[in-house]
């Protein structure tokens, strides 16, 4: 099972947990239907539409409402410590949580005690809290952007907004800098996929990758196109990629399909998400080796 877990910001939503179905321009979850937008729904849409084109099962995702007060949060935490043996994922990521540390600290603990132990994915605040609560080197995969791998390279930080500003400025000119920090200080997963003008593909400390084509700078005014890179990464690393190889393809697959729909400030993430599947078949045997259609 790939299992992804995050809040949405929908003040009444309670816990839930379910398989994720495509409806339209929206996503139903246990009888919910949420829009792909940026955010978790977003990593999600983009994952489904991966695991679509590969025929493999769709994500299982857990939910939860949270605007900000941690209520959501603490219960998607609470339910994966508790639950982690019987669900038994084989792809766990984690996406936007409010970063507790403690009970990021717990979560990490509950997942080693059981093997094969899960594929360890984090993006956004559940990646603070990893790195916060010192476990980062543990996981498999981060996907930070500039800002964040210089939080990560920071060793006092417990969360972005504390960044020593000698590393915060000129983070976007100084990533291969603040990606060696990030290791030596111990945070850093095992793979990272830096998201940027330039994407970097990092295993063990060693940038093996450098994606800067095709460039579409359009799609950083898009909330949600980094969303949709940890989506497939996730899905990839559930068809059994390596860590580097399936956020290489990530990469790749997000810059083509910008290019595909040709956007404008006003284009939706879900607009670009739309544009996976001919992209895959076009280009996944070439990059991959996955050649099933």
């Amino acid at each position: 099972m790939m299992l992804i877990a995050g809040t949405v910001p929908v003040t009444d939503m309670p816990l839930t947990f379910g398989r994720v179905e495509r409806e339209g321009k929206n996503l139903r979850v246990d009888g919910y239907s949420l829009p792909c937008t940026q955010g978790t729904m977003a990593m999600v849409s983009a994952a489904l539409a991966t695991t679509s084109y590969l025929g493999l099962e769709p994500p299982r995702v857990l939910l939860a409402g949270d605007i900000g007060t941690g209520k959501g949060s603490r219960l998607i935490y609470q339910y994966l410590i508790e639950h982690i043996e019987e669900l038994a994922p084989r792809v766990l990521a984690l996406h936007y949580c409010l970063p507790i540390v403690t009970l990021m600290q717990k979560l990490y603990t509950a997942v080693e005690k059981y093997h094969p132990r899960a594929v360890l994915i984090a993006d956004a605040g559940s990646m603070y809290a990893a790195k916060a609560a010192g476990v980062a080197p543990h996981f498999d995969i981060f996907t930070p952007d500039p800002s964040e791998i210089a939080f990560l390279a920071d060793p006092e930080a417990v969360h972005p907004a504390y960044i020593s500003r000698h590393l915060f400025e000129d983070a976007f000119a100084r990533v291969p800098d603040l990606i060696k920090r990030a290791y030596a200080n111990g945070g850093a997963a095992k793979c990272l996929l830096v998201k940027g003008a330039v994407d970097y593909i990092v295993k063990d400390g060693v940038i093996v990758d450098e994606i800067k084509e095709p460039d579409i700078p359009q799609m950083e005014c898009i909330g949600g196109t980094g969303d949709t890179i940890t989506g497939m990464v996730t899905a990839f690393a559930y068809a059994g990629l390596d860590p580097d190889q399936a956020a290489s393809i990530s990469a790749k697959a997000n810059r083509a399909a910008g290019r595909r729909a040709n956007p404008t400030p006003a284009t939706s993430v879900a607009e670009i998400i739309d544009q996976l599947p001919g992209i895959f078949r076009e280009s996944l045997c070439s990059w991959s080796g996955i050649c099933t259609r």
